[in-house]
Formats: C-alpha cells, sequence, structure tokens
C-alpha cells in the first residue's frame, strides 16, 4: 500500500556518503525532502540531483533538509556526490529497506536488475507526517520541484 498524505512518515536509519548514519527522527522540528533515485551516475538523476544541488538555498530558505536516496553503495554514492560537487546528502538503502517501507521501489528494472528504487519525492514536515508524495512509474520523469517547494513555503 502506497504511502499517503497525512501518514506518519516511516522512521529509518541509513549510512551517508561519509558512513556516519542518519535517522530520519532525529531531524524533528525540520522539514524534510526525501529524493529517491534509481542509480548513481545516469543521466536523469544527474539532472534531478544537479537541480537540486543548484537550488539548495531555496530549500535551505524553506527550512527543509534535503536527502537524496539510492540503493547504490556509500562507496558509489560518494564518487557520484564529488563527480556532481553535491551540497546535500546522499544516503544508501543498500538492503532496500526504506525503499520498500515509502513503497518506492521496481521489483525488476532495466537490464533485469531489481529492487532498484523508483524516482519519488517525499515531504515531511517538522512533525514526522508526510505532506507531500509522488513516486513516478516512468524513471525519465522528474518530481514536480515547483510543487515540492510550494508545499514547503506552506509549511513554514
Amino acid at each position: 500500500m502506497s504511502l499517503q498524505i497525512g501518514q506518519k512518515a516511516p522512521d529509518f536509519t541509513l549510512y551517508n556518503t561519509d558512513k556516519e548514519q542518519v535517522t530520519l527522527s532525529s531531524l524533528h522540528g525540520k522539514n524534510v525532502l526525501l529524493l529517491f533515485f534509481p542509480f548513481a551516475f545516469t543521466g536523469t538523476c544527474t539532472k534531478e540531483l544537479c537541480a537540486t544541488r543548484d537550488n539548495l538555498t531555496v530549500y535551505q530558505g524553506l527550512n527543509a533538509e534535503v536527502f537524496g536516496i539510492s540503493v547504490d553503495s556509500p562507496h558509489a554514492l560518494r564518487a557520484f556526490k564529488e563527480s556532481l560537487n553535491l551540497n546535500f546528502a546522499l544516503l544508501s538503502d543498500f538492503n532496500k529497506e526504506v525503499s520498500t517501507a515509502y513503497d518506492t521501489i521496481y521489483e525488476t528494472f532495466a537490464l533485469g536488475t531489481k529492487g532498484v528504487s523508483k524516482r519519488s519525492a517525499f515531504v515531511i514536515d517538522k512533525e514526522g507526517v508526510i505532506q507531500y508524495a509522488e513516486v513516478l512509474e516512468n524513471a525519465t520523469e522528474i518530481p514536480d520541484f515547483d510543487k515540492i517547494q510550494a508545499c514547503l513555503k506552506a509549511l513554514n
């Protein structure tokens, strides 16, 4: 069953590219933008995350912490982050637990790969409640950043 606006966001702990744990519930009091993406070093993922990088001050101005999440290893995500000079954290869902909890995972993806994160966006408010949810079936599409920013603006 897909997550709905108004539901409590599933808590999680994942490793970032510096091998530090990030726990969603520890961000209580801040708005959070979670951007799930299929794979590092691919065209649409690069476009999406660079757009986020280039607009990070907008998200910071809206009191939002931004995280990119994929099933890539922390090592691959670190190389990806460095190659694009990303200014926000990437989290490794290597065991696919968070992508599954957020119902944003392909059973089968390109080239027969299994258990890859669907491109999706979730805005979670300061109380840990989902205020925006967009799960894209087509991996070549990008979340609607205008709607995401409008949602974050309404939360402040």
